[in-house]
């Protein structure tokens, strides 16, 4: 007889494991931000402290102090801290994106929107000072990395903000959509809200739908134009990989359905083409990059054969959570079984004894090492055990806050 599905978490499960890595996330506290761990749980001090990591546990300590978890308070009040501190170039505005700081480093909207998340998710957990570095964060966003004209952000700046790359990327406005929709639930400004529905529009309801697949490219020129061989020579690339990225195809039908929510509730018409959109995202992801035991890819070619067969954590969690958001959306038991077994493999695959969840694996099992070295990311593992027991709108310092968990 076939074997029975795998039962999905209970939700018991679901908050012991947020606890477990919140826990093992605080074991990354250094005086400048947060740390690089080393597989073994300690810290590797040749990282030095990274911007998008230390805004990235910022953001979580944030949803920890909305659990009411002892501590986490104060953790986040500690990431704040080093993000209008040390972090904050004095100068020419913005921030550096790694400390000790390089007198040429350039500046991203890849941290920069990670800023914004973390000042958003800090304002709405009333932490004390969050209002005004947010205030900050979306004044450096506006004055240098939002595109009007186009509808997204672009990349990359020098360090004084006078020289612009010719790149944009499609990881950073990704990105830019969670933090856009969490700023709006902060403060109520609908700018935010509709700044994240032109940026899907113009890379998903645009650029992917003209894809064969409707598979998303990652990299464009100056004018918006895909780059398809870009990073050709750098298949494995942490950010800007080569090719089709499945896990991003999964987290943006996640986003899409939260871009959905936050129009209809309040009141407004949801663009139609939102959740046909993240259900296709989902069906190509899954064609492209599921290989039952080998797991999600991380990458494929534009024919949807994988290039890069090691499997992530961050595309599993991400594909937990789009199953599951799908599955609110639409009651479809394929995705309530998907996303059993998908915490199924996560469970036998990426859940350890180590500090938070085994980053790489290799094709054939076991470890990896290829792109990720160490487990400093804790915040894909920590959103894929709170998002199962939210709604897909607000974002969640704000469902949090108002009370929604483990109400739907």
């Amino acid at each position: 007889m076939p074997a029975a599905p795998p039962a999905p978490p209970s939700t018991a499960w679901l908050a012991t494991e947020t606890d477990r890595l919140l826990d093992d996330a605080a074991t990354t506290l250094v005086p400048d931000g947060f740390g690089w761990l080393r597989d073994d749980g300690h810290l590797d001090p040749a990282q030095g402290t990274q911007l998008w990591v230390t805004a990235r546990m910022t953001h979580l300590f944030s949803l920890g102090a909305l659990l009411g978890r002892p501590g986490d308070a104060a953790l986040a009040d500690h990431g704040l801290a080093a993000i209008a501190g040390p972090f904050r170039d004095d100068v020419h505005a913005g921030w550096y994106a790694r400390l000790p700081a390089a007198p040429d480093a350039s500046k991203t909207a890849y941290e920069h929107v990670f800023v914004l998340l973390a000042a958003a998710s800090a304002t709405t957990a009333g932490r004390p000072g969050a209002p005004a570095l947010l205030g900050d964060a979306a004044a450096v966003i506006d004055a240098h990395f939002w595109d009007e004209t186009a509808g997204a952000c672009v990349e990359e700046w020098n360090r004084d903000f006078t020289v612009c790359d010719p790149y944009r990327g499609a990881n950073a406005n990704m990105h830019a959509v969670e933090a856009f929709l969490a700023t709006a639930d902060a403060t109520g400004d609908v700018r935010w809200r509709d700044r994240a529905l032109r940026i899907a529009t113009l890379l998903i309801h645009g650029a992917a739908r003209e894809q064969r697949g409707g598979r998303l490219p990652e990299h464009y020129d100056a004018t918006w134009t895909p780059d398809p061989a870009y990073h050709a020579d750098r298949l494995d690339d942490p950010f800007r990989p080569f090719g089709v990225t499945p896990g991003h195809g999964l987290e943006w039908s996640r986003l899409l359905l939260g871009l959905a929510g936050a129009f209809e509730g309040s009141g407004e018409e949801v663009p139609g083409w939102l959740r046909p959109a993240a259900a296709a995202l989902f069906r190509t992801a899954v064609d492209d990059g599921w290989d039952g035991d080998a797991g999600l890819c991380y990458t494929t070619d534009w024919e949807g054969t994988p290039v890069v067969r090691e499997q992530f954590f961050w595309v599993l969690a991400e594909a937990i959570a789009a199953a599951d958001a799908l599955y609110q959306a639409t009651g479809d038991e394929r995705y309530a079984a998907w996303y059993a077994r998908w915490w199924a493999h996560a469970r036998a695959t990426f859940i350890d004894d180590g500090p938070g969840w085994v980053h790489e694996v290799a094709p054939g099992g076991g470890r990896s090492h290829r792109t990720w070295h160490g487990r400093p990311d804790f915040y894909h593992p920590v959103q894929a055990t709170l998002l199962p027991r939210l709604p897909t709108a607000p974002t969640l310092a704000a469902a949090l806050r108002g009370g929604l968990l483990d109400a739907r």
